[in-house]
């Protein structure tokens, strides 16, 4: 079996080419571009001067990926503040870029009612008869919804009324929401 074909690399006009079509395709943080680009680079030094054109012809925005990534990230997934953060951190958006991009996309939401249409949309399974009935299916609803980015609080809050016998979330631990404020 032949070894895969390595990309060819790219000349500084070709990568611009190159990066246009990324783009066209699909929005990109300005630090995921510029990890892609440097993968086909012929030359490191001709990544930023690209990244720096896209931002200039406005076909790159970190500000308005941010915006839009967060806002679909709560509209869509209905995810808490969180798991949001934490998925901006990964596509390379600065920490307060990121604060500004979900407090924007959050503003005006309740925890609480945002985790009643994470349990709707996500886990209809609980809202039925015996959906919570026993300490094991309570504890995956709590490690879910905690891994969709809701603070512990309103999420045992929120369990203990779709709970079948709530008394078994007395004995779950509170984390300290000061874990929460962490990246």
């Amino acid at each position: 079996m032949p070894a895969p074909k390595r990309p060819r690399k790219l000349a500084a006009a070709e990568l611009l080419a190159y990066a246009v079509t990324c783009l066209s395709a699909r929005a990109y943080s300005s630090g995921n571009l510029r990890a892609k680009l440097r993968l086909r680079a012929a030359c490191a030094a001709d990544v930023d001067p690209a990244i720096a054109r896209l931002e200039e012809l406005k076909y790159l925005n970190d500000d308005r990926f941010a915006e839009s990534y967060a806002a679909l990230r709560v509209e869509n997934d209905s995810f808490g503040r969180m798991r949001v953060l934490t998925d901006l951190h990964k596509q390379r958006i600065s920490a307060e870029l990121a604060l500004q991009a979900v407090d924007h996309a959050l503003e005006g939401r309740s925890e609480a009612a945002m985790i009643e249409t994470y349990i709707e949309r996500r886990m209809p399974s609980a809202l039925t008869g015996s959906g919570l009935d026993d300490q094991r299916k309570l504890a995956a609803a709590y490690r879910r919804l905690r891994r969709a980015g809701f603070a512990s609080g309103p999420v045992l809050t929120a369990l203990k009324q779709h709970a079948a016998k709530p008394e078994l979330l007395e004995d779950f631990p509170e984390e300290a929401e000061e874990e929460e404020e962490e990246i």
